[in-house]
């Protein structure tokens, strides 16, 4: 059986976790997300329009991704079916459906279906909630941390529109924490050192910070004290929290410090900087998958075994896991430091993406179409196409591979330094082919 609305919606137990007493109950008393909560924003104008309609709920972990399908529930008057992808399967997706279908049938309410970690559920899984939504029986609500593009099947990403929620900044961790004091901890007092180190840990995650809160909660009652400080701290919580950001550094501070190490060359700052993270508690895959990035962004062609070397190591440390794995992690990094650098492919990629986000949709020219059918070559389809192996050096050149009314453009421009500094002039000797070409032609 699923919980009901009522279940959902009554005043959580004492007994219950601070950060679900806590919860918000208002679209008012959510911290955070004001790029989407705040006045004439997309979310806050879909509470007050009386309009639902599907989503997904994009951001990291402790934002409110719940709290907001929840509370929305509780505006829209509709009933509430949560399913965690991590631990259903199609036969919950159907038993949802047929909650969904009775409950209209029954009152009349509408369901809104919250599915937790959407990006866990397979395609055959994703693709079982369709027809229901593309009816209207149920909207559908997805919340995920990881990128939708990359994990929910295009189907059903046109069917909802996509909000990204933010990680909650210092400021609103902080006002997260008066909060809490006043209502659940009014007995407990906090140094000014105690207050940025908790917030600091969190992380930007308002469950991690509450979860923290309440051990120290638990932790003050058992020891008969009243006042948290800095030795307090450190003897009550779990160790990571005191290492993970020594010093004041953020989280992000410090991955930034480690991507800017590797980018400048510096093998040994970048050691430091991973094993610092590592020490802090920082999650080795979270880690791997930057690690990852960094050889796409910032080596790239001048050396692409570097973008080898790094899956390599986050698929060893799947392998192998902690401490074992990490060596693995940190050998990618040393590589990564001291090999030859290049930004020049995602220069060219961000300026792909700029000019066609601005420009209009151009048709393929003709020649460069397939034509499979009778009817696509009396259309010309492919006629006049220079097949490339059959021309010199393997290479047709002038030929032109962009829609006919697109001047011509360059994005890529190889770096002098390592493999692309090849790469370079084999491109400039095609270009001097192509400038040949245009020559005779005229």
């Amino acid at each position: 059986m699923f919980p009901t609305r009522d279940d959902l919606f009554d005043s959580p137990s004492p007994a219950a976790p601070l950060a679900e007493r806590l919860r918000p109950k208002h679209l008012d008393e959510i911290i955070g997300q004001t790029h989407l909560l705040g006045p004439g924003r997309p979310l806050r104008l879909a509470f007050e329009s009386g309009k639902l309609h599907s989503m997904i709920l994009w951001g990291p972990p402790g934002v409110g991704k719940t709290t907001l399908a929840r509370l929305m529930t509780s505006a829209f008057d509709a009933e509430f079916v949560p399913l965690s992808a991590v631990l259903s399967g199609v036969k919950d997706i159907r038993d949802a459906i047929s909650q969904a279908q009775h409950t209209l049938q029954q009152s009349g309410r509408h369901t809104i279906l919250f599915v937790d970690e959407v990006h866990r559920f397979n395609k055959s899984q994703q693709d079982a909630f369709l027809p229901y939504v593309e009816q209207g029986l149920v909207t559908f609500i997805g919340a995920t941390t990881e990128n939708p593009s990359f994990e929910v099947i295009s189907a059903l990403l046109s069917r909802a529109q996509v909000y990204v929620l933010q990680a909650l900044s210092k400021a609103e961790l902080s006002q997260l924490f008066k909060r809490t004091q006043q209502l659940a901890l009014p007995d407990l007092e906090f140094d000014n050192a105690v207050r940025e180190r908790i917030v600091g840990h969190a992380d930007g995650d308002a469950r991690r910070l509450l979860n923290a809160l309440e051990q120290l909660q638990t932790a003050a009652q058992t020891a008969h004290i009243t006042r948290i400080d800095t030795d307090f701290l450190d003897n009550a919580l779990a160790q990571n929290l005191r290492r993970f950001d020594k010093g004041g550094e953020a989280f992000y501070d410090q991955i930034s410090a480690l991507h800017k190490s590797v980018r400048g060359s510096n093998p040994d700052a970048a050691l430091y900087w991973l094993v610092r993270m590592l020490d802090g508690g920082a999650d080795p895959r979270y880690l791997a998958r930057r690690i990852v990035r960094m050889a796409w962004e910032d080596i790239g062609l001048a050396d692409p075994r570097a973008i080898q070397l790094t899956l390599n190591a986050a698929q060893t440390y799947e392998q192998l896991g902690s401490p074992e794995g990490e060596l693995a992690l940190a050998q990618a990094v040393l590589y990564m430091a001291a090999a030859a650098k290049s930004n020049a492919g995602y220069v060219a990629y961000n300026a792909a993406r700029a000019l066609v986000a601005q420009d209009s949709s151009h048709p393929v020219p003709l020649h460069l179409r397939n034509a499979p059918t009778k009817l696509m070559q009396q259309l010309d389809y492919g006629k006049d196409y220079r097949y490339a192996h059959n021309e010199t050096e393997g290479y047709a050149a002038g030929e032109n591979y962009f829609p006919d009314d697109i001047p011509e453009v360059s994005f890529y421009q190889p770096a002098e330094r390592g493999l692309e500094a090849k790469i370079a002039e084999k491109l400039a000797h095609l270009r001097t082919l192509d400038a040949a070409a245009k020559k005779n032609e005229k």
